[in-house]
């Protein structure tokens, strides 16, 4: 397969085109040729004259690459190496939504032939491959793992907005149904990840390893923010405390804030719903969650408590929320924790705008029910800044006093202003 693969005897296939799919497509399309399939059209289209529809890469991304964009199954049925990166949310109730991967696992099922290969790179719980998409797979394409395909696993490790942290530069995690495909899988990627790959001796210990990546950081993240709320009730700067402690070498340097986007706020999920259906309810793993599940709230009702405190007038108070992406520097909008400050700022009947230099209004309009706001005004009694965009780390105390009331809070949950506000309220997780 390997060396097919490299004299483009055989192609190379990517489902899910996304902010994983995307660049993992373009990498390997620079060595081999390559099929990139997402099922929506108009993305498709989009690609095809060189956009990045997730705003992540540059048209120059997609120069000297020997790819196909389709959402034709014929056209995926010429590929014999499929790599699988679509997402895998949680539902409204935080239960895994296996349906994308489900999906993924019947297209490659209608499409498969003896002797390819099945990647899965999207994150799931320990056993999805084998337990939940290779019995999908094989009832489509009658079948069997080993005997007449391979099946594989190597999580994604995408960072958006990284432009240091690449698909190159980034050690990959590999796995195998057998030896025979652990190490073709293997061979296949050290052709575009210079940083080596890591051979984990199961599919299971690779998916595994994905879901503690992230839980790790959820819960160090989660401990940041109950210190937060425990050092504001003693008056003392969080940000300030975290500086002096980081100058031991081994203190961990995590910061409080808001935890969304398709990674750290989702995936833990998935191990404790694994964890409960094997009968062993999680502890600490679920209280983790349950601290940065609940930040948004807290930063409502502390800005609330100024307004009630400063102007009293609730209902003609105005608000300014600036940032809506889930990070810095990134038009990725999906489970934005800013979107939950923003419904509880508006649950208290305050009056809210949001800015953001990177969110597409019409996405915010359907995903969440409020779009980017115009113009911005110069009486809010509160301004929150949820995001350090580059873009704001250049404001000073002048532009808050020229878009604020003289009483106004200015909310900087990052601590980008910390000790540059002092015409104004100042307060920071």
């Amino acid at each position: 397969m390997y060396q097919e693969l490299l004299s483009k005897e055989k192609t190379l296939a990517v489902i899910g085109l996304g902010y994983v799919g995307l660049p993992i497509a373009l990498e390997f399309a620079k060595k081999i040729k390559v099929i990139g399939f997402d099922i929506n059209a108009q993305r498709v289209e989009m690609m095809r004259n060189h956009i990045d529809p997730s705003q992540e890469l540059e048209s120059s991304a997609f120069e000297n690459c020997d790819i196909e964009f389709t959402n034709d199954l014929d056209v995926l049925r010429k590929a014999n190496f499929f790599i699988v990166a679509v997402p895998t949310p949680v539902d409204e109730h935080n239960v895994p939504d296996l349906i994308p991967v489900q999906r993924a696992s019947e297209t490659i099922g209608k499409v498969i032939k003896k002797g390819d290969y099945v990647v899965f790179e999207s994150t799931v719980y320990p056993g999805c491959t084998e337990e939940d998409c290779v019995p999908i797979i094989e009832k489509f394409s009658g079948l069997k793992m080993v005997t007449d395909y391979k099946i594989g696993y190597s999580p994604e490790r995408i960072n958006p907005g990284d432009k240091e942290h690449t698909i190159s530069t980034i050690v990959k995690v590999v796995s195998g149904c057998c030896a025979e495909s652990l190490d073709t899988i293997a061979k296949v990627y050290e052709l575009v990840v210079k940083a080596g790959v890591h051979k984990a001796s199961s599919i299971k210990v690779a998916e595994a390893a994905k879901i503690i990546e992230n839980t790790q950081r959820d819960l160090n993240i989660a401990l940041m923010n109950e210190l937060s709320i425990i050092f504001d009730r003693m008056n003392i700067n969080t940000f300030e405390v975290l500086e002096a402690a980081g100058t031991k070498w081994n203190f961990l340097k995590f910061q409080p804030g808001l935890v969304g986007g398709h990674c750290i706020g989702v995936d833990p999920y998935y191990l404790t719903y694994k964890s409960k259906e094997l009968g062993y309810d999680s502890q600490v793993i679920l209280a983790g969650r349950v601290i940065n599940d609940g930040m948004a709230s807290y930063v409502a009702k502390k800005v609330l408590q100024h307004i009630i405190q400063s102007n009293g007038n609730v209902k003609h108070s105005k608000v300014l929320v600036m940032g809506a992406t889930f990070k810095e520097n990134v038009s990725d909008i999906r489970n934005s924790k800013v979107a939950d400050v923003v419904k509880e700022l508006k649950s208290f009947s305050l009056n809210v705008d949001v800015a953001d230099p990177y969110a597409d209004s019409d996405e915010l309009k359907h995903e969440y029910g409020f779009e980017l706001t115009p113009t911005i005004a110069n009486d809010y009694d509160a301004v929150i800044v949820t995001v350090p965009h580059q873009e704001y780390k250049s404001l000073d105390e002048n532009y808050f006093a020229s878009i604020t009331k003289e009483k106004a809070l200015i909310a900087d949950l990052k601590g980008t202003y910390r000790s540059k506000i002092t015409n104004r309220n100042y307060w920071s997780l």
